[in-house]
């Protein structure tokens, strides 16, 4: 294949070259909804949606794409991308919940000024009215792809484009503040992709499965433009149907014989413990190559978990693949290596409180003692420092700081914010003027090459003078009990009388049963009705669970109803928007202390 500038010559080289290859496969809960595309078909589709985006002169316009997880999107974005218009992945407003959901999408189009809108017939009736009352939506064509005429492909003129034209605008989840749209090229694309195909030894003989949404910068990136990039076939699922049953996930590397997928640390924790032994019997893992794990803080408990849950399925530990990334680097900025154990540093927790990496020896289940899971080696052209953030110099070795990196995958910054563009994308080192830069946010540190990340600026708490990362906190208050959800915890600090106190938000499960063993077999031999949960005695593990360990006295505690708490497109915890919302007495408490 000739060296490509953009992501439309690998389409049309590959619907030339290999028309009737598979490319992608939507699997869905029963065989009707099953469908694929050749790299032929794929490329027939993005030529008639690029005809008709032609057709309404969009070109450089943004285009919202609003579907559900399936090969619609694809084609949409291809699309896009095929008539010049700026593409913009976004989730559909949930049904049930559009109160959470819609604000963010109305401040998507708002900060983008959308000028188009692609969807389904299914999406449009419901999503169409509730913009009809915005003045800006009132000049956004709604164009329904299902009714495309296909003739239209005949129609189709290539457009101008090079490698520094924009792709994409992926919107950040907004962990910490309001969505931002990062700019996206063609060429920042090709560069991640080749650093990702660096990493994970893809051939076209490899063969992947993802349940991430496409919307995400890990999905899109990963489970769509990395498989055209190397040449070889996808299986994609939505993420509901993962959620709903884990097995499924695994099931379908078994079946298909997928050599590379992954997801976020709690795909593999939720695996570990939902997947039952006599499910694990059905399952063949041994075709897994690369595990990747990223996209928040990677647990060496779970990874032993899971090594050990799925050994007898033919899983090997040197399949994981830790990595670190973000979108305002269009996805990758540090992987692991393949076929070999992810590194692991054992560091002093009150050490790391100063922002000093002191490594010790010992369990990482110790006290003061915590071992953490390296991200992986920076390659490829891209640059990675560690900076102080209040002197804006390189830290000395050993030294925890913000991780500022650079290179061809860093992205051109971000929509129409000139000001945060210059501050995020273009630090310099104060001492040596070295740069620009990009600030991820993040903290960490490097031993033997190997990044190691530790927390995010903007979340961390500091309480009598040390830091605590919000999300050890979390996972400590997630497992003092058994009623309170996985994943869906938040730890941040609010000022009171001029010092930083502890709060947090927690969602109960609604499914939990609140009584003993026999309670139980009484309840469902019986049909008695179920036992109430006894919230004090929630509030009360919580509180204990955290002054016994880290020293600390909650503040506040607010125990949330199932699905309330903020979260990203991605599942992150919102921690900032909570903190808004605890301030503004607009959490959904089923009971505050």
């Amino acid at each position: 294949m000739a060296q490509p500038s953009t992501l439309n010559e690998i389409l049309r080289q590959r619907a030339l070259q290999q028309p009737t290859r598979l490319a992608y496969t939507y699997l869905a809960e029963d065989d009707e909804g099953r469908a694929s595309l050749t790299y032929a078909e794929l490329e027939r589709r993005a030529r008639f949606i690029g005809a008709a985006l032609q057709g309404l002169k969009a070109q450089n316009e943004r285009a919202l794409l609003l579907y559900p997880a399936g090969l619609d999107f694809i084609a949409a974005f291809f699309g896009c991308l095929y008539s010049g218009v700026i593409a913009i992945p976004a989730y559909p407003p949930h049904p049930a919940r559009p109160q959470l959901t819609l604000p963010r999408l109305r401040a998507i189009v708002a900060d983008a000024q959308a000028s188009v809108v692609l969807t389904t017939s299914k999406i449009l009736s419901r999503i169409a009215p509730l913009f009809a009352e915005e003045a800006k939506s009132k000049q956004m064509v709604w164009l329904n792809t299902e009714e495309i005429d296909g003739a239209l492909a005949d129609e189709w003129r290539e457009p101008e484009l090079s490698g520094q034209s924009l792709a994409f605008l992926q919107y950040t989840s907004g962990s910490t503040s309001a969505p931002k749209g990062v700019m996206v090229s063609h060429q920042n694309l090709l560069h991640n992709s080749a650093y990702i195909h660096h990493g994970f030894e893809h051939t076209p003989e490899s063969i992947g499965v993802t349940w991430l949404p496409s919307y995400h910068d890990m999905g899109l990136i990963d489970g769509i433009i990395q498989p055209l990039y190397a040449g070889f076939p996808c299986y994609l699922m939505s993420p509901a149907f993962f959620l709903q049953r884990p097995l499924r996930w695994l099931q379908a590397i078994s079946h298909y014989r997928a050599t590379h997928s992954g997801g976020p640390n709690f795909a593999y924790e939720l695996c570990a413990r939902k997947v039952n032994a006599e499910q694990r019997a059905s399952l063949d893992l041994s075709s897994w190559s690369v595990a990747y794990n990223g996209a928040e803080p990677i647990r060496r408990e779970t990874l032993h978990r899971f090594a050990e849950a799925f050994a007898p399925c033919g899983f090997r530990p040197t399949a994981f693949y830790p990595a670190y990334g973000l979108a305002e680097a269009t996805l990758k900025v540090a992987g692991g290596r393949k076929e070999a154990l992810p590194v692991t540093c054992t560091v002093q927790s009150s050490a790391l409180e100063q922002n000093l990496a002191v490594e010790v020896s010992g369990a990482g289940d110790e006290p003061d003692v915590k071992t953490l899971v390296g991200s992986g080696e920076v390659a490829l052209g891209t640059k990675v420092v560690i900076v102080d953030p209040s002197s804006l110099t390189q830290c000395a070795p050993g030294r925890v700081g913000e991780v500022w990196v650079s290179g061809p995958g860093v992205a051109r910054g971000y929509w129409n914010r000139p000001e945060l563009t210059e501050q995020t994308f273009q630090a310099h080192l104060a001492d040596t003027g070295e740069g620009p830069f990009l600030r991820t946010g993040d903290t960490g540190f490097f031993k033997d090459g190997e990044l190691f990340v530790t927390g995010r600026l903007k979340d961390l708490i500091i309480i009598g003078g040390r830091n605590h990362y919000p999300q050890d906190i979390e996972l400590l208050v997630e497992q003092s009990h058994a009623a309170l959800r996985s994943g869906a915890v938040a730890a941040f600090s609010v000022e009171v009388s001029g010092e930083e106190q502890l709060v947090i938000a927690a969602e109960v499960d609604h499914r939990y049963k609140a009584a003993a063993d026999e309670a139980q077999a009484a309840h469902k031999a019986t049909s008695q009705p179920r036992p109430s949960l006894d919230l004090k005695s929630v509030t009360r593990a919580v509180r204990c669970a955290v002054a016994d360990y880290y020293g600390i006295q909650v503040h506040a505690l607010a125990l949330l109803r199932t699905g309330t708490i903020p979260k990203t497109s991605s599942g992150k915890i919102r921690r900032q928007a909570c903190r808004n919302n605890f301030l503004t007495d607009s959490l959904e408490c089923l009971m505050a202390t």
